[in-house]
């Protein structure tokens, strides 16, 4: 594995690739707040080591090496999330940073521990899949809660940002991974939406953070 700054722009990439697929040195730049002669030094440097395949003017991939490196790291840093709040019983909102020094920790033994600890995982606190030893990954088909319609009832299955103040809007509004809602009404002005909670109460949620809520559609 090489430093702490390699391992970022490699899980950088990584994530910005499941959005876009192809990934632009601007949106890089962009992301991890640094200047673009910068990030085409690193990308220059990760192309060297075979981790990166990259043309001037074209986009950056993950090499299958890099791939690999990328998940080791996307797995050490969900296992963490997920050991913080079982464990260490500490608020999903408040385990991403710590998450993010423990990822760069060297020792596979270390987190197969807490693998098995945790009873080997399918996802982190956040909902998203967390990889295997071998760097598979388990990715489940999922709506976004802003694309229901009125009627239809989903389990809250994950959410698409771990910033803590998205966080903390969703624990004052009572809703975590797993909660049962319904969607009572969408307003065709703003696209607003009303749920129904599994505790029997209502929630009003704006479009914005409806977007950013993934869930699996129960089927009548």
């Amino acid at each position: 594995m090489g430093s702490l700054t390699e391992e970022n722009y490699i899980k950088s990439i990584y994530a910005l690739s499941q959005v876009t697929g192809e990934v632009y040195v601007s949106e890089l730049a962009r992301k991890l707040e640094v200047k673009l002669p910068t990030v085409n030094s690193m990308v220059k440097r990760l192309a060297t080591k075979k981790l990166v395949a990259y043309a001037p003017y074209k986009g950056v991939r993950l090499t299958e090496r890099g791939k690999k490196e990328a998940l080791s790291i996307v797995r050490k840093h969900r296992l963490a999330e997920l050991f913080l709040v079982k464990i260490m019983s500490l608020g999903w909102e408040e385990v991403h940073d710590i998450a993010e020094q423990l990822e760069h920790v060297n020792s596979e033994r270390f987190y197969n521990r807490i693998d098995e600890m945790l009873n080997y995982p399918k996802a982190d606190r956040h909902g998203e899949p967390i990889p295997d030893s071998n760097g598979k990954i388990q990715v489940q088909k999922r709506t976004s809660l802003g694309d229901l319609a009125e009627g239809e009832t989903a389990i809250i299955a994950a959410v698409a940002e771990d910033e803590k103040s998205f966080l903390d809007h969703l624990n004052a509004k009572q809703l975590q991974i797993g909660d049962r809602i319904t969607i009572m009404k969408k307003e065709l002005f703003d696209n607003s939406i009303t749920l129904k909670h599994k505790s029997g109460k209502k929630i009003l949620l704006t479009h914005q953070v409806a977007e950013r809520i993934w869930v699996e559609v129960i089927i009548p």
